[in-house]
């Protein structure tokens, strides 16, 4: 199969079904649905409660149940596991029937490595691994892949665009992706921070509150959009922005000594060792006898 008969696999009729759509699966709902990737008839979900299913069939127009997780894994050519990692074998257990070797199965579940998942479903599964991060809901997302020996390449080309559809996709080695939670999955959060404190810092010397954050937000927007679209390394842009005896060399100084950059990067080490951690002890769990 070639790439662009890979493409046209996914359109219609392509079945997807997310399992456990909350926050995280129905931003991915939202973006297959906005990119065409996928259509409302294409598309079933599984929520925890009738009400959520009820908003989810009102927000989409896509088929939604409270639980049935079974019968929508077999609508699906593609099965997408959104559940928190402390259900997830208890997920995959239920729905290891429908499993089959044309049904490719992909886990959002941080921390919870693929081959607990093999271990739980007992056969022969193309199945991904998925770190998503919060800013796919506004189809700005990055996100890192990692897949078995059982995903053939045409497999593979049809997840990428799938996640594709809700931003920027990379493949990366399964054991790399507590790097990735550290650095994308969590990085949101500390760049929201610095946000927060460039606001703060236009409020201090006198900006009013609407266009400290205005400029804020741009500001960040419009750098990382800079580094994106020119291809030079971040060292390079800001050396372009600062001159001799200057105000931004002036900044700069005293966010190095402040160790700025040294703050970010024990961040990622913590939130990296902190994540594999988290998925040792998984293994240590569900490894144990029932």
């Amino acid at each position: 199969m070639s790439h662009s008969e890979a493409e046209a696999a996914l359109a219609p009729p392509c079945r997807l079904a997310v399992i456990g759509a909350g926050n995280i699966g129905a931003a991915l709902i939202g973006g297959l649905l906005h990119s065409g990737v996928a259509t409302p008839e294409s598309v079933v979900a599984t929520a925890k409660t009738e009400e959520s299913a009820a908003r989810l069939r009102e927000r989409f127009g896509i088929r939604a149940t409270a639980g049935n997780n079974l019968a929508a894994v077999e609508h699906a050519d593609v099965v997408v596991l959104a559940v928190k990692p402390r259900i997830m074998a208890r997920v995959v257990h239920e729905i290891r029937w429908g499993m089959r070797a044309n049904r490719i199965v992909v886990s959002l579940a941080s921390a919870f490595p693929i081959h607990l998942i093999e271990q739980i479903v007992g056969r022969d599964t193309p199945l991904f691994r998925a770190m998503p991060n919060i800013p796919m809901v506004v189809q700005e997302g990055a996100v890192a892949i990692a897949c078995n020996a059982q995903v053939t390449a045409e497999q593979r080309d049809l997840v990428a665009r799938i996640f594709a559809s809700i931003g920027v996709v990379c493949f990366v080695e399964e054991d790399q992706m507590h790097a990735v939670t550290a650095l994308s999955g969590s990085g949101p959060a500390y760049i929201y921070m610095v946000i927060e404190a460039m606001i703060a810092g236009g409020l201090k010397m006198g900006l009013p509150h609407h266009a400290a954050t205005r400029l804020a937000e741009q500001t960040v927007l419009g750098a990382a959009k800079l580094v994106r679209e020119t291809g030079h390394h971040p060292a390079i842009l800001r050396d372009q922005v600062i001159t001799p005896g200057g105000v931004t060399i002036s900044a700069i100084h005293e966010l190095e000594r402040h160790g700025l950059r040294s703050m970010l990067i024990s961040a990622i080490e913590t939130a990296t060792l902190r994540s594999r951690s988290m998925s040792e002890a998984l293994v240590e769990k569900f490894a144990q006898p029932e």
